[in-house]
């Protein structure tokens, strides 16, 4: 199975009928899909400026550090993490998506349309990106911002 259709599978699987999300998904002529969080995954949606700077720092240390969305305009960036991190989340400025909420979230076989795009795309596997890993690289993040606003 490729990549890109494992993908499709793995976040599909929590939509509440997983066929009929798949099939619309990819009938949609702009590639997206409006998905429940808290099931497989929650997500943690910080403002670009650190969002980026974030995602830099943990492309330094892991290989594939788990699915990250960039939404319209790239003003926020998505960080996919384990379900419940959204309830137990305590941070200034990052918006939290967990058991309850909606994401629109883009087809990761097709290029974005929508104006929403992966910044790293799920493979499939399920992998997350570890909360704790998250919050040391947003502090990593923002002493650099800090940094260089001296």
């Amino acid at each position: 199975m490729s990549g890109a259709k494992t993908a499709v599978e793995w976040l599909a699987s929590v939509a509440p009928d997983p066929e009929v999300c798949r099939r619309e998904w990819e009938r949609n002529p702009l590639g997206i899909a409006l998905l429940p969080a808290g099931r497989a995954w929650d997500v943690l949606i910080l403002p670009s400026r650190l969002g980026y700077p974030t995602l830099d720092v943990l492309t330094r240390v892991l290989d594939q550090p788990g699915p990250v969305l960039a939404d319209f305009g790239d003003a926020r960036a998505g960080f996919f993490v384990e379900p419940g991190t959204a309830a137990r989340w305590l941070g200034t400025g990052v918006r939290t998506a967990g058991d309850g909420t909606w994401i629109v979230v883009p087809h990761p076989g097709r290029p974005a349309v929508s104006g929403i795009r992966w910044l790293v795309p799920p493979d499939g596997s399920g992998t997350l990106i570890d909360p704790a890993l998250l919050e040391l690289a947003m502090h990593e993040a923002a002493a650099g911002l800090a940094g260089r606003e001296k």
